[in-house]
């Protein structure tokens, strides 16, 4: 319930605001707001956050500690 008494404290103080430049800042941010809100990640997103020196260490630390299936087992 705190957060709707924000809200409604924050529609108050929004409503005293005269100067048109507050306003368009107040628009700018809640659109830079609800952009990132929507936009979705994607795998792409992520890549280059690793180097290749990080990424190789990885996947030999995967290659060491998983199982690995054996073909035969299923029959």
């Amino acid at each position: 319930m705190y957060t709707e008494a924000r809200k409604i404290h924050l529609i108050e103080e929004m409503l005293k605001v005269t100067s048109e430049v507050t306003l368009i800042e107040l628009e700018t941010v809640l659109e830079r707001s609800k952009d990132k809100q929507e936009k979705k990640k994607s795998i792409y997103d992520f890549v280059g956050i690793l180097s290749k020196e990080e990424s190789a260490e990885m996947r030999k630390a995967i290659g060491e500690t998983c199982e690995t299936i054996n073909p035969d087992d299923w029959k």
